[in-house]
């Protein structure tokens, strides 16, 4: 039997069968290839729109090839990462220092467009202007492992939703706004290796669960506000790089892993000693702990460590006799020692002639003649007041303090016994003659730390609250005495006026400095110790748009140490009322419209600072157009504002009194639209400045109001017949026309209709931009670029 026909028969059903299935085949792979041509073109649309929601910056001018864009060609500045065809990288840095975008931009839109790229695992958005707070629907992009949003003007807390990404391991957000305390929640990412918020407005004392982050390598902080302890870090064995400067954390030093090589302490409020611990770090590599207030005796084994190349010990009080044969690193590149209580002779290793090498040492007391140096004297008794006792002579003033102690103690039994007899019979004489002994002057100093939970919790949030950036001395207690010879013994010629919250004189202290004194006359018979919480929250209460307390003097009854009169000592601001800068005077000063625009963001800033820069804010402050002066260099500063002292003392007595005429005492807590009554008096003073006339009752608000509500709706030559003649052809419509909306908007009668203080300042520096653009760059602010904004927000009409 043959079975050829049958196999060709076979064959010839295949062949039909492969012929039937090609179709298929092909059309499997075109779809394929379309799926992926689609998802291409999603993910360039994508693209598209976030370039668009960036306002096409420069960066992007050469991104023009959105077919190919996983082959793009990337760059320092920009770089598309692609893995399957999926985006999975995005970098784009802007030019430094870049605007914050315009007020039409979405923050959540934003986001809402770049969750449509969900493979990505790095992003970085650095220098773009972002601004808003940070959408928690970022938590989306769920592969994410590196975001980095440095230099941009996002503002709020962090958001809580980010502890959802267990894959994060680098978290930087240098250089924004953000604020608020930091969230606990972070420590619920695993293997987070970075976390970066430097240059912030974290106001918080640090979770005692950051120590659980185990993976983490470099934790950055510097340039918040920060405050308290820093927690156990020695747990986390990883970490290498701590960076804590300019903050208020203190006073023990923390706690730490051995493997540290950057450690940065600068510029807060430690005031323990080194630990000898720190010893064995031989990792580190850099120690900064400047501008503290550290103790106890110089670690001079940190000078021979094998990976030191950089040390500052400067502005502290560390003590102890250095030698000339103490052994140096040869790789130290820079050593500061400066304004300590050093002695002995400089170690010869650090006086190697090598130009790579920086050695500072001035005002100490070494045996040298270079850099300034204090006679030994200075050294020795400035440790003995802070309470550094030398080593050596410590058990001979132990036997000498046990022989003294004896001799003192036979001496005041026979004082006590004198005094006695002596306070007896005065006391009895003094009952028969007088009821009321006069005054007496007493100084009684506030303590550096705070005495109640209120004054716990208050914190500064900026960096203009610094003292050292104000430029004004210490606060400190003043004495009658130098009142007295400051006034003249409160000479009539030296009375500026009297208000309901006492009578205010001008002075002129030793140094030839000006000041303004209120004095403060009390009812009822209180102690000074019921005035020391608001004593304590004054001293706190400093800004550069606020007329700053420098001091405070108590003067007292004699009988009972009762308090009768409290003088309040401030900065002295010379140039007069904003008032007589807009509409007083007008042949002889007037303030430009940009001169203007810079006042009304001064006053803005003031406003929000009594509102955030403390817990719990200063609320209704009653500000008038005459409660703001002009410094020398024509920085507004509010001069009236709720100080605690001023009216609840006045019949409280201090007790039980909250720091603003809107709070509680018991709660704290403030009514819901509390804050808009500081707008709404913000909107009469904008209203002034606006018209150049004085605005004198709440009738002529409401017309001037309505006729500005009229001239928004109409041309442009409407408006600048509503504007003072004195600045009219120098303002720019879209400037003036920004402002009269926000003028209106704070002058509405319903609280909840009137904008934040936030968004009022947003739209004042955009019309200061916009005017400072239109003027060529010139513009006059005291505030530096307009494009820096406190907390921006967008305030729709």
């Amino acid at each position: 039997m043959s079975l050829a026909p049958a196999a060709d028969s076979a064959e010839t059903a295949m062949a039909k069968v492969s012929l039937c299935s090609m179709p298929l085949v092909l059309a499997i792979i075109l779809l394929s290839a379309t799926h992926s041509e689609q998802h291409q073109s999603s993910q360039a649309q994508t693209l598209l729109r976030i370039v668009r929601f960036l306002n096409f910056p420069t960066v992007l001018n050469s991104w023009n090839n959105y077919k190919d864009l996983c082959n793009f060609e990337a760059n320092s500045s920009l770089a598309v990462v692609c893995y399957e065809e999926n985006i999975t990288q995005l970098h784009i840095i802007g030019e430094k220092d870049a605007p914050l975008l315009p007020r039409n931009f979405s923050i959540d839109s934003f986001i809402t467009t770049l969750v449509k790229l969900p493979s990505l695992k790095v992003l970085t958005l650095v220098s773009l202007g972002l601004w808003g707070p940070l959408p928690g629907k970022i938590a989306r992009l769920s592969s994410l492992e590196i975001l980095n949003l440095t230099s941009n003007f996002l503002y709020g807390a962090i958001p809580l939703e980010l502890s959802s990404l267990t894959t994060l391991q680098t978290l930087i957000l240098d250089d924004n706004m953000f604020s608020g305390p930091l969230p606990d929640l972070l420590s619920s990412l695993p293997v987070l290796a970075v976390l970066s918020l430097k240059k912030n407005l974290f106001n918080s004392s640090l979770p005692i669960s950051l120590s659980d982050l185990e993976n983490l390598r470099v934790l950055g902080l510097s340039h918040n506000h920060f405050y308290g302890e820093v927690p156990d870090f020695s747990r986390l064995t990883n970490l290498q790089v701590l960076e804590l400067e300019n903050n208020d954390f203190g006073p023990q030093f923390p706690k730490l892993g051995k493997k540290l090589v950057t450690l940065v302490l600068s510029k807060n409020k430690f005031r323990s000693a080194i630990p000898a611990e720190i010893s064995s770090y031989y990792q580190l590599e850099r120690l900064d702990v400047s501008s503290n207030m550290f103790v106890g005796p110089f670690p001079a084994s940190l000078l021979s460590l094998p990976s030191m190349t950089y040390l500052n010990f400067s502005g502290n009080k560390f003590t102890g006799m250095l030698f000339e044969n103490m052994s140096c690193n040869a790789e130290l590149k820079a050593v500061d020692l400066s304004s300590n209580l050093l002695t002995g002779s400089l170690p010869k290793c650090l006086l190697s002639d090598s130009k790579d090498r920086v050695v500072l040492y001035a005002r100490n007391c070494l045996d040298t003649r270079n850099q300034n140096q204090h006679p030994f004297p200075f050294c020795r008794n400035e440790a003995l007041a802070v309470g550094i006792i030398p080593e050596r002579s410590k058990q001979k003033q132990a036997s000498k303090a046990a022989l003294a102690l004896g001799l003192i103690g036979a001496i005041c039994g026979g004082v006590v016994l004198v005094g006695l007899i002596y306070f007896i019979h005065r006391r009895m004489n003094t009952n028969k003659t007088m009821k009321k002994s006069p005054p007496r002057s007493i100084t009684e100093n506030a303590s550096s730390g705070y005495t109640s939970k209120l004054l716990s919790d208050a914190r500064y949030v900026s960096q203009t609250m610094k003292m050292g950036a104000l430029g004004l001395p210490g606060y400190r207690t003043f004495s009658f005495e130098e009142l007295e010879e400051a006034t003249q013994n409160f000479d009539t010629c030296t009375f500026m006026g009297e208000g309901s919250h006492g009578q205010m004189y001008r002075g002129q202290l030793k140094d030839g400095s000006f000041v303004a004194i209120r004095c403060l006359k009390i009812k009822g018979s209180h102690s000074t110790q019921n005035f020391m919480h608001h004593i304590e929250l004054i001293m706190k209460l400093r800004h550069r748009h606020l007329v700053s307390a420098l001091g405070h003097c108590f003067e007292c009854y004699l009988d009972d140490s009762s308090v009768s009169r409290i003088f309040l000592v401030f900065e002295y601001v010379p140039n007069g009322t904003l008032r007589s800068w807009i509409s007083e005077g007008r042949r002889r000063r007037s303030l430009t419209w940009t001169q203007r625009i810079a006042a009304a963001i001064g006053i803005g800033k003031g406003i929000q600072f009594l509102h955030t820069g403390i817990i719990p804010g200063i609320y209704s402050n009653n500000l008038k157009i005459t409660d703001i002066l002009l410094d020398q260099n024509l920085v507004a500063k509010i001069s009236s504002y709720n100080l605690p002292i001023l009216e609840e003392s006045m019949e409280q007595g201090g007790q039980g009194v909250s720091s603003g005429g809107s709070l509680t005492s018991s709660g704290g807590s403030r009514m819901k639209h509390d804050d808009r009554t500081d707008v709404h008096n913000f909107g009469v003073i904008l209203l002034e400045m606006i018209k150049g006339r004085p605005v004198k009752s709440e009738t002529q608000v409401e017309v001037l109001e309505d006729q500005l509500e009229v001239a928004l709706t109409a041309d442009e030559a409407a408006r600048r017949s509503m504007v003072d003649p004195l600045v009219r052809q120098t303002c720019l419509d879209q400037s003036l026309k920004t402002l009269m909306e926000i003028c209106v908007r704070c002058l509405c009668k319903d609280p909840a209709d009137r904008p934040s203080i936030e968004d009022v300042l947003w739209n004042l520096q955009y019309a200061e931009q916009v005017q400072d653009a239109w003027q060529g760059g010139e513009s006059q602010s005291s505030e530096g670029s307009p494009v820096s904004p406190s907390i921006p927000s967008r305030l729709t009409y």
